[in-house]
């Protein structure tokens, strides 16, 4: 009965009703520009059966930041567009399918040989014997340099094989790629990619509201760990975040109005409210940016953006993934508001008093016909 209850969600995925991405099923290989260029631009996405079963990865923390384990069910409220719904499942103890793909660039040349370290601490990232591994390199290219494994010796291996390359990172066509990796795995695994890059996109075919949409009905909890950060401490330790490439009052404005400042650039792309920008990305509006495209990945797929400047804190960030992913819940549910389409905000709610509790925010549907 378990191995039925699985099978269906993973085949829901995220709870993307009425979208499915074109090409879902293919293999995963190198992406044909000319097909990609010819597409219309709404042909991405193809409206099939309403899908009933969303989950929803969820962390709990305490005040001092220390997480959560051993809540039941009955401990959580869950409410999609304000509305209580019945949480049917915890999923969380399938086996482990991770893909892991490195940004190799060739302007983080300098960087590479930091990064190609983590390649023995990748294991503390699975959970159990069945666990497995692949590794992606990446510029404009994509480069599968280990299929999945569960020999810490061959991702090793893998990741000391990257050399540099171009000097494009495609970080969304490598997304796109890693998931349907992930896709092809059995149905009763969890599926997680990690994304080691720089924060914005550099030569992707691709957009990314196609790759953001496979990894959701693909069930893909996506973390990364920002190299930006990296490549600022090369040359200032103390250098600041960078700020937009554009002008504040160049940027788009989700929702579709107003001049942007710098205080709602901060508060729309850094900080603060995402759900205007993720409404945008799935209409296609055509004038979106998007400044951090891990941000977008990790917010609304359930996973977590991690920043580090050496390898004691990069450590340190991978210490965090694992444990994140040994303690999160991976709540399910059957909305009983179907029929509303457009974004479903979501909230979970714990019993208990003065815990913090981090989920994806929503999801995209799409209206059912009447």
């Amino acid at each position: 009965m378990r191995h039925a209850l699985i099978f269906v969600l993973c085949a829901a995925g995220f709870g993307l009703a009425g979208f499915a991405p074109a090409g879902f099923a293919q293999a995963p290989g190198t992406l044909d520009p000319a097909k990609q260029n010819a597409k219309e631009p709404d042909e991405d996405f193809k409206i099939n059966s309403v899908v009933n079963v969303v989950i929803v990865p969820t962390t709990v923390r305490d005040r001092n930041g220390e997480v959560i384990n051993g809540l039941q069910l009955q401990d959580f409220e869950l409410y999609d567009n304000n509305k209580l719904q019945k949480i049917t499942a915890d999923v969380r103890d399938e086996p482990l399918s991770l893909v892991v793909a490195v940004q190799r660039s060739s302007n983080i040349t300098e960087a590479l040989p930091k990064i190609q370290k983590i390649g023995s601490m990748l294991n503390q990232l699975l959970v159990g014997q069945d666990g497995e591994i692949a590794v992606i390199g990446f510029d404009h290219r994509i480069q599968v340099m280990q299929d999945f494994t569960n020999e810490t010796t061959k991702v090793s291996e893998a990741m000391q094989k990257m050399t540099p390359g171009s000097a494009e990172h495609a970080v969304i066509d490598a997304a796109e790629a890693s998931i349907r990796m992930l896709t092809k795995r059995p149905p009763d695994r969890r599926r997680v990619l990690l994304l080691i890059a720089e924060k914005r996109d550099k030569g992707s075919e691709l957009r990314l509201r196609e790759a953001l949409t496979q990894a959701q009905f693909a069930n893909i909890a996506i973390y990364s760990l920002d190299i930006s950060t990296v490549v600022a401490a090369l040359t200032d330790k103390g250098m600041p975040p960078r700020p937009p490439p554009i002008p504040p009052e160049a940027i788009y404005q989700p929702g579709g109005g107003g001049v942007a400042t710098p205080t709602t650039v901060d508060q729309n792309y850094y900080n603060g409210n995402y759900i205007p920008i993720f409404v945008d990305i799935f209409k296609a509006t055509k004038s979106l940016f998007v400044d951090d495209t891990l941000d977008v990945f990790t917010r609304f797929t359930g996973g977590r953006e991690y920043s580090f400047i050496g390898e004691r804190s990069l450590e340190k960030a991978v210490g965090g993934i694992s444990e994140e992913l040994n303690s999160q819940y991976l709540l399910s549910y059957s909305p009983n508001n179907q029929t509303e389409g457009g974004f479903h905000d979501i909230k979970v709610v714990v019993n208990r008093p003065k815990l913090e509790v981090r989920t994806r925010p929503g999801y995209w549907v799409a209206a059912r016909p009447q």
